[in-house]
């Protein structure tokens, strides 16, 4: 394992310029691969489509030509009290000709258990051309999380002794790998979430599963002509390694130019899961409306559960609020992901 992992590394000296950069990276990348198992961090929902593909997956830092601020805010079951919500601000730039760089901020509340993250993404982009003629694009990333989680048990009543009647708080660090290849019209990425084993030392690790690494890829390719409607279909899948559990996303994104540059999009998605229990089928619908006006983008998200067994009859919404900064001259690439208008 080791030796081919170290041939890789040098096959990858050979393919850039910048060789002490690509040998850190690679450290990087050898050393997150001996790390054992991983611990859940940033949920992942259906608003990667909103043109935030890097709240999913780290090599997406950095591939526009447009710097991008994105601010989201999700809310489940809002009928209920103390219902699941998210909240999330992101950055990401690129950095001189062949550099990445982001962060993501989160608040993920589910009840009395809560977490709050910060992740810092470095992205290196290996140029295959000249991208003003032809998008034709490598890319490598990596990502270092700082979460801290807490439970609240001050209206526990309880007499068991585990319970503190506090609340209750532990942190921990982990790392997402990812990779992305852009050629043309063509984007894929695959990442690897969760790499590090990390104890939370909230919960009796008996009973408790420590690996929750996430395996996510995703393909899509742009279809599209000036003062038409243009399309992108693309398909996102999720393996989750210690539950074995599995997702596909079925994606739909059409783009509409308006006057004075102005750009509308609508995204229908359908999630389902694949696991081997053919009781557990679980399946989602979700449209997502946006629009792009100057530099700013806002969105709205709705997700339905949808089958014979579902968690709730009501259903997620979750908004966007986006703009984007520091534009650079626009590449190869036709899609509005990659060259915003602005």
């Amino acid at each position: 394992m080791i030796k081919y992992i170290y041939i890789w590394v040098l096959k990858f000296d050979i393919i850039s310029t910048d060789l002490i950069m690509k040998k850190v990276f690679s450290l990087f990348f050898f050393m997150s691969v001996f790390f054992l198992e991983a611990q859940e961090t940033l949920p992942v929902y259906s608003d990667y489509l909103s043109d935030n593909i890097y709240l999913v997956h780290p090599a997406a830092a950095g591939i526009g030509n447009c710097a991008k601020l994105r601010i989201t805010h999700r809310q489940q079951w809002p009928n209920n009290i103390n219902f699941p919500s998210l909240q999330t601000l992101s950055f990401h730039s690129k950095v001189g000709e062949k550099t990445g760089l982001g962060f993501i901020f989160y608040n993920d509340r589910n009840g009395f258990h809560s977490q709050t993250g910060f992740q810092g993404t470095y992205a290196y982009h290996v140029l295959l051309g000249n991208n003003y003629r032809i998008f034709n694009q490598l890319s490598f990333a990596l990502s270092v999380s700082f979460v801290e989680n807490s439970i609240d048990e001050r209206t526990f009543n309880t007499t068991d002794p585990v319970i503190s009647g506090i609340i209750r708080n532990s942190n921990y660090f982990n790392f997402d790998f990812g990779m992305a290849y852009h050629f043309k019209g063509m984007s894929s990425y695959f990442s690897i979430k969760n790499v590090l084993l990390s104890d939370r030392t909230l919960l009796n690790s008996n009973f408790e599963s420590l690996n929750l690494r996430r395996y996510i890829t995703s393909i899509g390719y742009y279809f599209g002509k000036d003062n038409k409607w243009q399309l992108e279909p693309s398909i996102l899948g999720q393996y989750i390694e210690r539950t074995k559990e599995s997702f596909v996303d079925f994606n739909l994104k059409t783009y509409k130019k308006l006057e004075n540059n102005n750009l509308l999009w609508l995204v229908i998605s359908y999630r389902k899961s694949f696991d081997k229990n053919s009781i557990q089928k679980f399946q989602q619908f979700t449209p997502i409306v946006g629009m792009n006006f100057g530099p700013y983008m806002v969105s709205y998200t709705y997700t339905q559960q949808i089958g014979n067994l579902v968690l709730d009859a009501g259903g997620y919404h979750q908004f966007t609020l986006g703009v984007n900064l520091f534009c650079r001259t626009p590449r190869a690439a036709a899609c509005p992901n990659i060259n915003s208008l602005y």
